[in-house]
């Protein structure tokens, strides 16, 4: 095949994968902004999904920080810390049985 036969076959694979952010409502944001708080003080395992440039994808950890300055999580897993953007989150979920119950 040609170089450009590949690259538009790229390019089409791309756009086939590419899933749209997901609007979310006034009341989603306030739960989610709940649940990292909560999660955040109880130093539970906590699922976060994020979407970033048309991919969606999943962390799980316990929150270390939530840092103001530069609007990010920082997460902590068995391999090392990650520090992902506000702006990225779509979902957050607290571990069942890090509530305490």
């Amino acid at each position: 095949m040609l170089p450009e036969h590949l690259e538009r076959l790229r390019d089409w694979q791309w756009e086939d994968e590419y899933i749209e952010r997901p609007e979310l409502t006034d009341w989603e944001l306030q739960t989610m902004q709940e649940t990292l708080e909560v999660a955040w003080r109880r130093r539970g395992e906590t699922w976060i999904k994020t979407w970033h440039d048309g991919e969606v994808r999943f962390h799980q950890g316990e929150i270390e920080a939530l840092d103001l300055q530069t609007m990010t999580i920082v997460l902590r897993d068995p391999f090392g810390t990650e520090r992902i953007h506000v702006a990225d989150v779509i979902d957050v979920q607290l571990s069942k049985g890090a509530d305490g119950f």
